[in-house]
Order: C-alpha cells, then structure tokens, then sequence
C-alpha cells in the first residue's frame, strides 16, 4: 500500500503538499484551516520584523484566462506580510499549541543587515516553528528596498546571509530562489554553500499581465497606474519544472543530502508527480489555494496515491528523481536518432520531417503533428 509520509530535513509530514507563503499562509485562522483540511506543512506568510514599511495596494492582482474562462495565469503586487511581527510571533505559538505534530515553516525578510536576519531567526525560533525559508525571491515591491529578489539575483550577496543564518538556526532552513535570473543553478550553489538545507524553486516570474486596450492602462490598474507583478499558476508549471530539474542535477551531482521543494503551477496530484520525478522532496502550492480553496489537497493526495499505485511505488523516495536521466544535449539526440534511422520510417500519410526542405505547406499540420506524436 502506497504511502505519501515523508521526512525531509529532520521534519516528519503526513504528505507532501505544502502551503507556499503567501495570501493562503496570511493569518492563523487560514493556516489552522490548512492544516485541518490535512496539508502536509504550511509555510506562513514572509514576515519581517517592521510591518509598518509594507503598505499594499488594491487591485493587487491580475487574472489570464484561456477561452474556456479557466484561469491559467495570475500576476500580483503583493508585498510579504503587513501585519506587526509581534502579532505574527504570538500566532506562530498559538499554531503550535494547536498543531503540536504538525509542520509551521516561517518564511522570513529582512535587508541586507546581518543583526536583522540574526534577530528575525532567533525569535521566530523561540515561537516554537519548525524551519525557515529564506526569502530571496519577491520579484516587485521590496527590491526597491534590496530585499526579495534583489538578493536572490546576487549570489554573493545570497551567499553571505545564508551564512549569517547557519549560525544561529537550529532548525532547518530553504533558500527561495527566484527564476529571474539567467542560470538558476548558480544561486543554488551559493545559497548551499552558504548553508542553507535546501532550496524552493521557483517564486513567481517578473511579469506584465497585458494592457486593457480600451483604457490603454496595463493590468492590475491602480489610480491609472501599475508596476510589473509575478506570475504564477499553470501557464508557469513548464518554466518550473525546468528549474527544478536543474537545481536538482545541481545537487545530486555537488550537494547530495540537501533538499528540494517544488513550486509553481501545481493544481493537481499528476502535476505534484512531475516535480517529484524531477527531484523535489516536497512541493508547495500557493495560487491553486487561491483558485480552489483549501480542500483541494485531499484530490491532489488521490491522484498522486492513484500514480504511485498504478507504478507500484510504495513511497515517494521510490519515483523522487526516477525521470532525470532522460535529459541530454542536443548534439546526444542526434546521435541516439541517427542510431536508430529505422524506427523513424512512417507511412506515407505520416512522413516525419527531417530537415527545413521537406516542409510542405499543403501537409503543413499533418507533418508538424507526426514531429510531435512519433
């Protein structure tokens, strides 16, 4: 009989989904309520130690919809918490008290001061949660203040606070990476070196949403005016699982041990699979909470109990990483078609392209189609 218990980082979760920071991590009331519709770990919204500087505004967010009128883009300018740290610290207890065997992650916040990020840990810890995430990775708002994505950006810099928090956290702690930047692996590494257990990946895209071609004013429009916001749900889910694969080739190959929790599009338990047979131990959902509510963990926990049957898998353990041998270069495709010329022969009707002269536009779709089926 599959099993979705796991233990990462020394933290024992019923299953894998976690609550990602964010709006449905905003409160003790909405944190109790995950934890009651069974969600494996919450993260908790980021604090920071003075709420007082975060001001947001409304309309904060911004929707894509396919033609169906299904949601598969969302773009906010959500700052991190606006509630005062004290308030937050006192909930974190509470929370605790409640859900004594449950996991409490605190993402956290700070400039770029090192008696700030040693403060914020310490008592955070002495509230009683269970590990940290360290975010680096807020793509609007905050940067203007050289916090979130303005560190994430900057290895060095990444590098460095990680190591101020080592020190001092006697929990686990994740670095949020941010996916705006060129090559991910290089704040992986220096996130690890400096410390950190392991990594989230990814927060959400830099974006503009579009313009209202009747306003002329771009999206989410605030007195006439916006700013770019991140994007996430299922339109990102591609872009994430690209990340995620090569953090996680990063540190199977330099870092083994260190851990990997995936996030970004994930609405369903097949799509939980794919992040976990690219390496993640964990994955968060935040936008899904969003379109769905709470209760959409228990379909994402029979599908993914429904995957692991139909493979005979007992645990996660068993597929976590089972897909990351199939990526190779380019140049290796060619060499692994070319050996196996035979296999490409298709029936007249279904001729496979092999080079840009065989295009014909009268079997333009047929042929672009047997490109992607065969």
């Amino acid at each position: 009989m599959p099993t979705l218990e796991t233990i990462v980082d020394g933290l024992r979760l019923p299953n894998p989904f976690i609550i990602g920071s964010g709006p449905p991590g905003t409160n003790l009331n909405v944190i109790l309520k995950a934890f009651q519709e069974g969600w494996g770990a919450v993260i908790a919204k980021t604090v920071s130690l003075d709420a007082s500087k975060v001001v947001n505004v409304a309309p904060r967010y911004a929707k894509l919809l396919a033609g169906n009128g299904e949601v598969v883009g969302w773009e906010n300018i959500e700052l991190i918490s606006d509630r005062p740290f004290e308030i937050w610290l006192d909930e974190f207890k509470k929370c605790k008290d409640r859900f004594p065997d449950r996991v409490l992650i605190a993402s956290i916040m700070e400039e770029y001061h090192k008696d700030a990020w040693i403060e914020i840990v310490e008592r955070c810890q002495n509230a009683g949660v269970d590990g940290f995430e360290l975010n680096f990775s807020c793509p609007h708002g905050l940067p203007e203040r050289k916090m979130g994505a303005a560190m994430g950006e900057c290895p060095e810099i990444l590098q460095e606070v990680c190591g101020w928090v080592k020190p001092v956290a006697k929990k686990p702690f994740w670095a949020k990476m941010t996916p705006n930047i060129t090559h991910i692996e290089d704040p992986t590494r220096a996130a690890l070196r400096g410390g950190a257990t392991g990594v989230s990946a990814i927060n959400t895209i830099r974006s503009v949403m579009g313009v209202n071609l009747d306003t002329l004013r771009p999206e989410p429009t605030v007195e006439g005016w916006t700013t770019p916001g991140g994007y996430s749900s299922k339109a990102v889910r591609p872009i994430a699982l690209r990340m995620v694969m090569e953090i996680a080739q990063v540190i199977r190959k330099e870092f083994p041990g260190r851990t990997l929790s995936g996030l970004g599009g994930i609405e369903a338990g097949t799509d939980a699979a794919q992040f976990i047979l690219l390496g993640a131990d964990t994955v968060q959902v935040c936008t899904g909470v969003m379109k769905f509510g709470y209760e959409c963990v228990k379909p994402m926990c029979e599908e993914l109990l429904a995957f692991m049957a139909r493979h005979r898998f007992e645990s996660l353990a068993d597929f976590k990483g089972k897909s990351l041998d199939y990526f190779t270069t380019h140049a290796d495709l060619v060499r692994r078609q070319a050996e196996r010329k035979a296999a490409q022969k298709a029936s007249a009707s279904k001729k496979i392209v092999n080079a840009d002269g065989e295009w014909n536009g009268q079997e333009f779709v047929k042929q672009s189609d047997a490109l992607s089926r065969d």
